[in-house]
């Protein structure tokens, strides 16, 4: 009874359009009225125990650096580079955005991010190279979905913090599934570009991909920073995420001088109402977590699965269905957040290594992010074409498709997930 109550009164929270995290912290305040089980003290002792975490102080740092980046022109130099490199191909313009998407990610750390400055670049080049525009969201939302593998991201930081994995093991473990989804999707682009006769773009001198390189070598050299700090041990994701932000601040204002001081007052204001959103959101789902643990949810799950079915595989396809499709309706974090405790032990008894299950659901959340036709990033990506996510629903299926199949793939095969944690920790 109190889980039901509990489901009930989350569902009308955000019928009632209540902010996502504030509806999970009135559902658990209702579950442990209904259940009787412990003082309401309980409720603000777990918000804040859930939010407390050295771990979690990346998000916000992270975050900031991610709008430095982005408000330092940083997005245009990444597409420029990814521009001449692989322009001159048939629908070379669509795949370019895959690799600048690629490169933006491991800057940015945040989906949102991503396709906001990607989109404002793309989308228009798109639309006159002979894309139609529905089809230059779609490759816009596909590519910013495959990003979030690419790390930093925040979502494996959330990820790491709940389940107990190193937050370097999990950033080392998207590289590979990142570029299966990549590859998988230009290859799409570019049969079909090939069936509706969209050419590419002139290609490059030498000298032109040189200078193009020069630009954005700085701007390269952040994820760089950051990985190399944290395999090298000289600083924890924490710490790297301080360097970060130093490099993304000097980068900025002094040596693209691009950000001017009087924007900086908005960007701190800015990254620190968005990082007390993650926070709070994480800090009310720990609460909500507690209740599902101490009502045994997760054991009479992970029973009830087990008696539906021995097969690992087919729990691994339905829990991720059910990623994909909450993230969908709640955005990433809060079906990570409330779903992860729950299937993951029920993953552990079914021998599915804890770092590839993971993976997994991250690049299930960046599906579920721009699954049409309610997924939030494609509203975001439609705007920059002045559509509404509606009119983009046709044309991003055979993508959506692609990005299913492919992590079908990554389900079947966990070796694209282990390989490199393993050749780096053994």
């Amino acid at each position: 009874m109190p889980i039901i109550v509990m489901v009930i009164a989350f569902a009308i929270m955000l019928l009632l359009t209540t902010p996502v995290a504030f509806a999970i912290g009135v559902a658990a305040t209702v579950g442990l009225v209904i259940a009787d089980a412990a003082p309401l003290l309980v409720v603000p002792q777990r918000i804040f125990a859930g939010a407390d975490s050295f771990v979690l102080l990346a998000i916000p740092l992270f975050i900031l650096a991610g709008a430095l980046m982005e408000t330092g022109g940083i997005s245009a130099r990444l597409v420029e580079l990814a521009r001449v490199l692989i322009g001159h191909v048939r629908g070379g313009l669509g795949m370019a955005v895959v690799i600048a998407e690629a490169f933006f990610s491991g800057i940015s750390g945040s989906t949102v991010a991503d396709v906001s400055a990607i989109g404002s670049l793309m989308v228009p080049s798109l639309i006159r190279m002979g894309f139609k525009p529905d089809r230059a969201v779609a490759i816009v939302s596909a590519s910013s979905a495959m990003g979030i593998l690419i790390p930093p991201c925040l979502v494996m930081v959330i990820i790491a913090q709940i389940a107990g994995i190193s937050v370097g093991a999990l950033f080392l473990a998207g590289f590979v599934p990142a570029a299966v989804l990549a590859a998988a999707l230009m290859l799409l682009i570019y049969f079909q570009a090939r069936r509706e006769g969209i050419g590419g773009d002139e290609r490059a001198t030498w000298a032109e991909r040189g200078r193009a390189f020069v630009r954005a070598l700085v701007p390269l050299m952040m994820p760089l920073i950051v990985f190399g700090a944290i395999l090298s041990g000289i600083a924890d994701p924490t710490e790297a995420a301080v360097l970060a932000v130093a490099y993304a601040f000097i980068i900025g204002v002094f040596v693209y001088k691009e950000i001017r001081w009087d924007q900086l007052p908005k960007i701190f204001i800015d990254s620190a109402v968005t990082s007390g959103i993650v926070i709070f959101m994480v800090g009310a789902a720990s609460s909500f977590s507690w209740i599902l643990a101490f009502e045994q949810v997760p054991a009479q799950l992970a029973s009830l699965m087990l008696g539906l079915s021995s097969s690992p595989m087919m729990f691994f396809i339905l829990s991720i269905t059910i990623f994909t499709l909450l993230t969908a309706v709640l955005e990433g974090l809060p079906a990570i957040i409330i779903c992860l405790p729950i299937f993951l032990p029920i993953a552990t008894k079914f021998h599915i290594d804890p770092l590839h299950y993971s993976i997994v659901v991250v690049a299930a959340t960046g599906l579920g992010l721009f699954l049409p036709p309610i997924g939030i990033g494609l509203y975001i990506a439609s705007s920059f074409a002045n559509l509404n996510a509606d009119q983009t629903f046709r044309a991003m299926i055979p993508y959506t498709i692609v990005l299913a199949l492919g992590i079908v793939i990554l389900m079947m095969f966990p070796w694209f997930t282990l390989v490199i944690p393993h050749l780096v920790f053994g």
